[in-house]
């Protein structure tokens, strides 16, 4: 089975705001919470900052435990697959928006969405290299 890729434009200032979007029309969609992984490029989504202020040893328990949605850096190195992976394009650079498309398909089972400003060729070349098919792009 081969994982659905959606994008979602949106400039790199209003990425965290479409991903939120997404993450609440997935969950009234009927997904469960712990289904979803949101990892960002650029900046920490607040929520991440927020349950970090917990400590990191609560904050990683969460995503053992896996029944919240989890919000990671990009890089996340831990092992770990969800049905949905929301990635936040909100900064850094075309290399590491094309690492981050790579490694969230790693993670993804069913569907990424990526929000942002990634250049849709650069996704489609990350795309390409893992064999996954191009990105349906979502109205803004």
């Amino acid at each position: 089975m081969s994982v659905e890729v959606r994008h979602v434009p949106a400039s790199r200032s209003a990425a965290l705001d479409r991903a939120d979007e997404t993450v609440d029309l997935l969950l009234d969609g009927g997904r469960e919470p712990g289904a979803v992984l949101v990892l960002t490029v650029g900046a920490a989504h607040p929520w991440q900052q927020h349950e970090l202020s917990f400590g990191e040893e609560r904050y990683w328990a969460q995503l053992t435990e896996g029944g919240d949605v989890f919000y990671a850096d990009a890089e996340l190195t831990r092992p770990v697959r969800r049905p949905v992976v929301v990635l936040v394009v909100n900064g850094g650079s075309a290399e590491r928006a094309a690492t981050a498309y790579t490694k969230a398909l790693r993670h993804a089972e069913e569907l990424l969405v990526v929000c942002g400003g990634a250049d849709p060729a650069v996704a489609g070349t990350a795309l390409a290299a893992v064999g996954a098919p191009a990105p349906r792009v979502l109205p803004a």
